[in-house]
């Protein structure tokens, strides 16, 4: 009798959890069958990756985080991106009703010595996503292991402007772009200096930008544009007594 009632609670347990995702209206395309796993690290280590964003706190990204399978990653061109997560179909260790949005700042690199299907888990052509067991645990119990998810690309919210830290030598003149509110994802980067026009800048990796050309004593320009399109201008955001290992805020994308 005791079996038969939880039987007929679970539906109803389930649906008492179930609520609709804050973010149904930011949501940049709809749900995709994917598998997600999960590594342990603690927080204070939570620095560099393939994205380049270095140390995950300083930039607000924390521990809601994840490294794509090369299929999503696009040799870093997703860096950025932000991601709605859920569990489905394992109720014996999903959470109903839960979901977490995280950021891609990593890669999840294949493992040629297994099959796709059998080990090697961001092996092409799969969609897999390398969780934070802080972040896997919002959604589902540890013991699940590998299990399958559905996500989806949602807006990125962020708090402040979108952070350019300069590097380089001399002329070799580098940015890495961060905090990058709306998609999330910078696809393409000019840069301008009041003794130059728009000027297009090279993926260096992740989200780090390069060009050759001296700056010195200049105020910098980016004009970026993400991957849903849109465009966005910071005139003079770097002030013409820069520095090289400088972080300096600009505008945000609006949602």
């Amino acid at each position: 009798m005791s079996l038969l009632l939880v039987l007929f609670l679970l539906p109803a347990l389930a649906a008492a959890h179930q609520r609709p995702s804050s973010y149904g209206s930011s949501a940049l395309t709809e749900w995709r069958n994917a598998k997600a796993s999960y590594f342990s690290i603690d927080p204070e280590d939570a620095v560099g990756g393939a994205c380049g964003f270095g140390d995950l706190g300083k930039h607000g990204y924390g521990m809601a985080t994840v490294g794509l399978s090369t299929a999503l990653f696009e040799r870093g061109a997703s860096c950025g991106g932000c991601y709605e997560v859920r569990c489905v179909e394992d109720l014996k260790y999903c959470l109903p009703g839960t979901s977490i949005v995280v950021t891609a700042t990593n890669f999840c690199p294949p493992n040629y010595g297994f099959p796709a299907d059998a080990g090697g888990v961001c092996n092409p052509p799969n969609h897999h996503f390398l969780l934070p067991i802080q972040a896997f645990e919002k959604i589902a119990l540890w013991k699940a292991g590998v299990m399958p998810i559905q996500y989806r690309r949602v807006k990125c919210l962020r708090e402040g402007g979108v952070r350019f830290s300069v590097s380089g030598k001399g002329s070799f003149f580098t940015v890495l772009i961060s905090n990058v509110g709306g998609a999330g994802d910078v696809r393409s980067v000019k840069i301008k200096g009041t003794e130059s026009g728009w000027l297009s800048m090279g993926r260096n990796w992740g989200q780090i930008w390069h060009i050759n050309l001296d700056l010195t004593g200049q105020p910098v320009s980016f004009e970026l544009t993400s991957s849903d399109g849109t465009t966005m201008t910071n005139f003079n955001v770097v002030p013409k007594d820069w520095e090289f290992g400088k972080t300096y805020t600009g505008k945000q994308f609006l949602l």
